[in-house]
């Protein structure tokens, strides 16, 4: 049998592998954390880096940090203060708890006031909230509170856009998928001279289309039903998603009702998978971390093992 490389992330699944979490294990040449305040698992992926940690009930956070962005608030671990901006998906405490401790950091760092995007009906409830903090700290709780609703785009930068999609959870809640855009030069102007381009591009004509690609989808918790009415969630590079409970003796009409997936749901969808990698995170306390890798890797088909990522 060929010797499995620990870098190659089909190798890392189908072994049982868990990522590198950077509260257990440091490579020579990582720079340690000033700070250590929660777990961080940390995994790379087709010039991306994606850090967090995720388990239901205790914490979810996410960093995706050549972006600048995040999703979730659950902690705040304490080198995830400087990024500037957080997709938050619901209001659970669990995804948000941290949303106070984070913006008051940032404040107490002299940066500048980050922004947070977050399900439109809950915005009035957090700012409250964050009054209600301001008052008990007796510091100023500067952010820009943007709600979102399905449907919604986001400007991030000239390179990269976000898209908002309805999610099935117990309460408000949203995903959202990043998507790089490109401006190319439409068909009808191949071969054109640059010169003449140029000039028609002066002109006022728009010579080049916008072609995206969905780079990274988060769903936070949500039911089957949240990746099923979103079909761009089954085709981004990175997916970050929920597998809340893995037992089969775990009701799955109980679990959609509360808004959580199970094993059983991506078996059935292993066809609609067209991700690099899925990232499948949020498991129950009840499961010990070494029983959902063993568990989870004896379960997945091959056409999935080989991309999943369990993260625990």
């Amino acid at each position: 049998m060929p010797k499995a490389d620990p870098s190659d992330p089909g190798d890392r699944a189908q072994f049982g592998r868990p990522p590198t979490r950077s509260a257990e294990s440091k490579s020579s040449t990582e720079r340690p954390r000033p700070v250590d305040n929660a777990p961080v698992v940390r995994r790379a992926h087709g010039g991306l880096t994606i850090e967090g940690y995720s388990r239901a009930a205790v914490q979810t956070y996410w960093r995706i940090p050549e972006l600048k962005i995040g999703f979730d608030l659950g902690a705040q671990p304490w080198d995830f203060m400087g990024t500037p901006t957080w997709f938050v998906t619901h209001p659970h405490l669990d995804h948000m708890a941290a949303l106070p401790v984070y913006v008051a950091r940032r404040r107490m760092m002299r940066m500048e006031p980050p922004t947070i995007y977050l399900p439109a009906a809950v915005v009035e409830d957090v700012r409250r909230l964050l009054l209600i903090m301001q008052r008990l700290d007796r510091g100023r709780m500067v952010c820009h509170l943007k709600g979102v609703s399905p449907g919604d785009e986001i400007d991030l930068s000239r390179e990269h856009v976000a898209t908002v999609f309805a999610t099935a959870h117990t309460v408000p809640s949203v995903g959202f998928v990043i998507w790089e855009r490109r401006h190319k030069l439409k068909l009808e102007y191949h071969g054109l001279p640059g010169d003449r381009i140029r000039d028609l591009r002066l002109s006022g004509v728009a010579v080049t289309s916008e072609v995206r690609t969905p780079l990274v989808a988060y769903t936070g918790d949500t039911s089957p039903a949240g990746l099923d009415g979103y079909p761009p969630v089954y085709q981004a590079k990175i997916l970050i998603t929920e597998m809340s409970f893995i037992r089969p003796n775990h009701r799955r009409e109980k679990i959609h009702k509360f808004g959580h997936m199970h094993l059983d749901d991506f078996i059935e969808r292993a066809d609609r998978f067209h991700n690099e990698v899925i990232i499948c995170a949020h498991y129950s306390t009840r499961y010990h971390s070494q029983e959902v890798q063993r568990y989870v890797v004896s379960r997945l088909p091959p056409t999935l093992r080989h991309r999943v990522w369990v993260w625990v």
